[in-house]
């Protein structure tokens, strides 16, 4: 084969969905060249076919999917045209998959080490000896906590971001010569975000690997990519290399995604000397098993605004909420709602105490029963907590879709799967509302949705805020979130408020040394952003310069 020729050709694919009996056009004729070395980055809103196209370049697309035309040429072997059994030899081994939702990917029943060993065992690739300790070094390099024992941990036991990194560390354990990364890093926090961008990187270099690189994040992809292919509805909107694309974009499609992010919530007035926090976190400490994760955690939450809790995969944002809500009670401390103490445990709070506070949950995909239509989903808090049925529950539920902005006509009846990820999030936060609470926690709720579409999401919430005097707790990463929808911020590490105050305060400096840490790993819309980064705190060791400093 040629040096010079592609690892990868894909020449006028086209995909189609199945609809009742009908195959709908899904990708129309897109055409991609990648080489060993090369990273190309594939971004366009929810629905462009980005995923779509990284799973066709693999040979496989999902189910009710099929390849209508064109080929997929990966090292002189179409994979269309390929048997199963063709595929499968390569898949694993020289083509690897590193999904967005690591909760969905990996089997709850099995340790993260035995699943990250069945690949190179099954290819030959090493003996499971060899795998697991090459494992543990791969670890070590995406910076897992006890990379030589994490890997035989549940995925239950873990953290999001922890997990994510493991499936990246599963990914690249046969060293494969293709990767694709479907949206790898939007479960994690800045901080990790750069240790696997960082890793990611020097993977491909180590190893001259090819990766498509598919994203919403135009900050990371532009850390990531040496070309940028946009794509619309499927199709091509255009490709560059990424510096080009960043600085003159010629499609009006291109350069509204890079305008995205303009929405920002007015800066409320402060909060009245002596007002009762609708909910207050007192001196909470809490443990799972017998380690603490939680040490003396105390804030307050007023009516109607929103307090962002922020920090890295880790820190106890999620567990907070956890005690919060009953699911964790703590060892010592207490939450109080207006006022009054909540009992610990959820199962001896009243029904009203329990609709007062509900969630909204990061992965709509895995939070949302396939199984069960969007209005019964909704109808079910209806009818559990206001005693709505029969028509009274169905116009009620009409109420509430209307509330996010979809047709009850048309999307009464549907089923999760017939929705796009924009979409599953508006039915979560319909199910919330259907409780009439006063207080919801939005755990990551924009996190694994394209910029256009989160800022949709983000500009409901605050309509729904202003109009129902709603107040949130919303658990980010995201500081772009933040500085977008936030009056009061909570700064967490280690389990501990490491900084807290009204949200003006906390992006103007000084701040706490982590604080500073978490605001610097910001990505920017510069190629040598990353690079400049790592260099100034020390490629080798990641920022541990800067986290030694606290």
């Amino acid at each position: 084969m040629n040096d010079n020729a592609p690892l990868l050709k894909i020449r006028d694919l086209r995909i189609e969905g199945r609809s009742d009996e009908t195959w709908l056009p899904i990708v129309n004729g897109i055409d991609l060249d990648l080489h060993r070395g090369e990273v190309l980055g594939l971004i366009g809103e929810s629905g462009a076919g980005k995923s779509t196209v990284g799973l066709a370049a693999m040979g496989f697309t999902r189910d009710g999917c099929r390849i209508s035309g064109g080929s997929v040429v990966f090292d002189g072997q179409d994979l269309v045209s390929a048997s199963a059994d063709a595929k499968r030899a390569l898949l694993g081994k020289r083509i690897a998959y590193v999904a967005q939702s690591a909760a969905a990917s990996f089997n709850p029943a099995h340790k993260i080490i035995d699943q990250h060993t069945e690949a190179p065992v099954t290819h030959d690739v090493m003996d499971k000896a060899e795998s697991q300790a090459d494992a543990m070094e791969l670890y070590a390099k995406l910076r897992l906590p006890n990379p030589d024992e994490i890997g035989f941990r549940y995925p239950h036991q873990v953290s999001g971001g922890q997990l994510q990194r493991a499936m990246t560390a599963m990914a690249m354990s046969c060293r494969p010569d293709l990767i694709v990364f479907d949206e790898p890093t939007t479960a994690l926090d800045v901080t990790t975000q750069i240790e696997v961008l960082a890793a990611i990187r020097r993977i491909v270099d180590e190893f001259d690997t090819a990766a498509i690189y598919i994203t919403h994040d135009l900050a990371v992809v532009a850390q990531m990519a040496d070309r940028i292919k946009v794509l619309l509805k499927g199709d091509e909107v255009e490709t560059a290399d990424t510096r080009t694309m960043l600085a003159h974009p010629t499609e009006d499609y291109t350069k509204s995604l890079w305008a995205v992010r303009s929405f920002a919530r007015p800066v409320k007035p402060a909060v009245a000397e002596g007002s009762v926090p609708l909910v207050s976190v007192r001196g909470i400490t809490a443990a799972y098993g017998k380690v603490d994760v939680l040490r003396d955690v105390s804030f307050d939450m007023h009516t109607g605004r929103t307090v962002a809790v922020v920090g890295e995969s880790g820190s106890g944002k999620s567990t907070v909420a956890r005690c919060i809500t009953g699911l964790l009670p703590p060892r010592s401390g207490m939450v109080e709602f207006d006022g009054t103490p909540l009992p610990a445990d959820y199962r001896k709070r009243t029904k009203d105490q329990l609709r007062q506070i509900q969630m909204i949950y990061q992965m709509a995909d895995t939070a949302l029963n396939p199984k069960t239509r969007i209005g019964d989903i909704i109808g079910r808090p209806v009818e559990f907590y206001m005693g709505l049925k029969g028509r009274a529950k169905r116009a009620r539920v009409n109420d509430l879709l209307n509330q996010i902005e979809l047709d009850p006509d048309q999307y009464y009846h549907r089923l999760p799967s017939e929705l796009s990820g924009g979409q599953k999030q508006r039915v979560g936060i319909a199910r919330a509302l259907a409780a009439e609470p006063r207080f919801i926690i939005c755990d990551e709720v924009t996190s694994a949705l394209d910029q256009l579409v989160a800022e949709g999401i983000l500009k409901l919430l605050a309509r729904l805020q202003d109009e129902l005097g709603l107040t949130y707790m919303f658990i980010t990463h995201d500081l772009a979130t933040v500085k977008a929808i936030a009056d009061e911020v909570v700064v967490m590490k280690d389990g501990k408020v490491v900084e807290q105050g009204g949200k003006a305060e906390m992006f103007r400096p000084p701040h706490h040394p982590y604080t500073d840490l978490l605001l610097s790993s910001v990505p920017e819309m510069d190629p040598d952003w990353l690079t400049d980064l790592l260099a100034e705190r020390g490629a080798d060791n990641l920022g541990d310069a800067a986290i030694d400093k606290m």
